[in-house]
């Protein structure tokens, strides 16, 4: 019988996330608290790999510990290019870039109107 994954609190992913992304050696991973400036989620998580190899390890230990914390993945995009891996939890989106792509893409800037918290 398949258990029924529960709804948790999107900070507590988010924090989940980014702990799980440094458990593999991410850099710079950061918080942005989009809820008062977009719909688009309450939540991106940023995170950086610092090679295709990285990126990958990455990614694969941010899904496979939501989905033993109990939190469904809705969508991974580009797992396959390994440059911009994109995982949508809905409420919380969390971005693994390789280390020129994050620069190139700059979803800091973008969304510079949000509170940022560092993890580390």
């Amino acid at each position: 019988m398949r258990k029924t994954k529960q709804k948790q609190d999107p900070l507590e992913v988010a924090e989940i996330s980014g702990a799980l992304a440094l458990s593999k050696k991410a850099d710079d991973v950061v918080v942005l608290d989009l809820r008062k400036v977009s719909a688009a989620a309450d939540y991106f998580v940023i995170v950086t790999g610092g090679s295709d190899v990285q990126v990958k390890a990455i990614s694969d230990a941010v899904v496979e510990g939501l989905d033993k914390a109990g939190v469904s993945v809705w969508h991974v995009e580009g797992y396959g290019n390994r440059r911009w891996v994109l995982i949508d939890l809905i409420d919380v989106v969390i971005h693994v870039f390789h280390r020129d792509a994050r620069t190139f893409y700059g979803l800091e800037r973008l969304w510079g109107d949000a509170p940022v918290r560092r993890l580390v």
